[in-house]
């Protein structure tokens, strides 16, 4: 607050999101995520970065007609200006670069104008991520030595067009015409009135770094003709120009074994940011839904207990990667370490437990890699006829490895390390995409996820193939109505990874 009593001002970040491809932002725009009350983003910039900004912060997509909240650039500036004053922290995530066709300038003197801290932050244009992605080389050594990035679509009630088309015809190298799809035939004919030659060639790059990239090849003549043929729409740019004879039938990123298929991950932010980075880097693309939230049990004092009295205990058995996390959060936050767990044995159930364990430098002394409870408790009670057991799991969760140790007659504690908070909100992005049929594949990575999912978004799911992790999620997603296409072997984020390569990507 000032010494008026009144709020002391935010700072506007006008951040260019990049092409589409999520690996693409800069460092600083996700720092500026990070710090944000409010993200205003384009219908354009991938809706998974809007992961980054902080719990709480509100994210309002800015689009056209189904695409978002339509709002007139003068109303965005407005909206942007009135948030900062009131002390929010603003970004304005804008698709490619904010400076580059973007009405970045145009924001920027709105934000001056009003007195408001502002920061640009660049972004890759997709212009220049074509070069990249599409195999086009912008320059060449031959054919070559400069690239000029034009407007296709220029504004609307201008007097007259700002654009040479003389010296653009004449330019010694590569053109580069954005939102040109609708104009043409506009462009592409000034171009040749005024000397480019009509078999010029062009390459159309429909987006860019996007799982659904597709590259068409054509000449200045037919442009027009290809776009209408091949049904292109935005958001597409166009390369003119010797250097498209460069460029291969399929680009490096085009032949990634998972190109062209799109995927839901749904689960825990953990193990969400894991699969998602996993299936992204083999070409797919990728939403998130983390449909759990992972917290801390209202009540540690069982655990306490439990940690007291741990070499009572002949077998700590754990059932989940959280399962691991939140018992060394507890061990470690009350100032222990592992040197506690010695004359205990570990049991994992599945090898993604047993993963866990082993990067708190704990090797469990019994690990299947399949997650079969009645296998794993039988194997217990013939290594500890008379043991007793500590099960580690979630609040409110009741594990069918506790009722198989349990049934045979197994002495067993079971304590809660965490508790899953179903998320209530279904990301707008993701219902879209269902209702569209642009998903291809959803992948399950437990049972509390496939009941938050269904609970979200129900009979739009079908619109999809599901990958289960494992036989209990698979046994949960039979008992909702949704049997899974795959399950994965092994049951882990690797053996989903390895089901959807196996499931040849794109569903039939």
């Amino acid at each position: 607050m000032t010494k008026s009593g009144k709020p002391a001002s935010g700072t506007v970040h006008l951040v260019g999101a990049g092409p589409g491809d999520p690996g693409l932002i800069t460092v600083r725009a996700v720092q500026c995520l990070r710090e944000a009350d409010l993200v205003l983003y384009d219908y354009l910039a991938n809706p998974t970065l809007v992961e980054y900004a902080k719990e709480g912060a509100e994210l309002v997509r800015l689009g056209r007609h189904d695409q978002g909240r339509s709002l007139s650039p003068d109303e965005i500036s407005e909206l942007m200006v009135q948030a900062a004053l009131e002390g929010k922290n603003v970004v304005r995530l804008k698709g490619g670069d904010a400076s580059i066709f973007g009405r970045g300038i145009d924001e920027a003197d709105a934000c001056r104008s009003a007195g408001i801290t502002f920061e640009i932050v660049p972004g890759i244009t997709s212009g220049l991520a074509t070069a990249a992605y599409a195999e086009i080389p912008l320059t060449h050594h031959e054919d070559a030595s400069a690239v000029a990035l034009v407007t296709g679509h220029e504004r609307e009630g201008k007097d007259e067009s700002h654009l040479d088309y003389k010296a653009l015809a004449s330019f010694p190298g590569t053109l580069v015409f954005y939102m040109g799809v609708k104009w043409a035939g506009r462009w592409s004919g000034a171009l040749m009135e005024h000397g480019k030659p009509p078999d010029t060639p062009v390459a159309i790059v429909q987006w860019c770094t996007r799982a659904r990239q597709q590259t068409v090849k054509c000449t200045l003549e037919t442009v027009v003709d290809v776009i209408g043929e091949k049904g292109i729409r935005p958001p597409s740019l166009f390369v003119v120009g010797k250097v498209v004879d460069h460029a291969p039938t399929l680009s490096w990123f085009q032949e990634r074994p998972l190109f062209g298929s799109s995927v839901l991950v749904a689960g825990s932010i953990q193990t969400s940011s894991k699969l998602r980075g996993k299936l992204s880097v083999l070409g797919a693309e990728v939403l998130t839904q983390p449909v759990i939230q992972i917290a801390e049990p209202t009540d540690w004092g069982p655990v306490d207990a439990a940690l007291d009295q741990l070499r009572e205990y002949d077998w700590l058995v754990f059932t989940s990667r959280n399962g691991v996390d939140g018992f060394m959060i507890r061990v470690l936050g009350s100032g222990r370490d592992t040197r506690s767990l010695s004359g205990t044995q570990i049991a994992a159930l599945g090898r993604g437990t047993a993963e866990r364990l082993r990067s708190y430098h704990l090797n469990p002394d019994l690990a299947p890699d399949r997650v079969d409870p009645a296998a794993l408790a039988q194997e217990l009670m013939e290594k500890a006829p008379n043991g007793a057991f500590l099960l580690v799991h979630a609040t409110g969760d009741h594990p069918v490895l506790g009722e198989e140790l349990e049934e045979i007659g197994a002495g067993i504690d079971q304590v809660a390390v965490y508790r899953t908070v179903d998320v209530n909100e279904p990301n707008q992005d993701v219902a879209d995409a269902l209702k569209a049929g642009e998903l291809h594949w959803i992948t399950v990575t437990s049972s509390p996820t496939a009941r938050s999912l269904v609970g979200l978004y129900g009979d739009l799911l079908r619109s999809a193939k599901i990958v289960s992790i494992s036989p209990l999620t698979t046994a949960t997603l039979k008992e909702l109505g949704y049997d899974p296409a795959f399950e994965a072997t092994p049951h882990t984020v690797d053996g989903m990874v390895k089901a959807l390569l196996e499931g040849g990507g794109e569903p039939d």
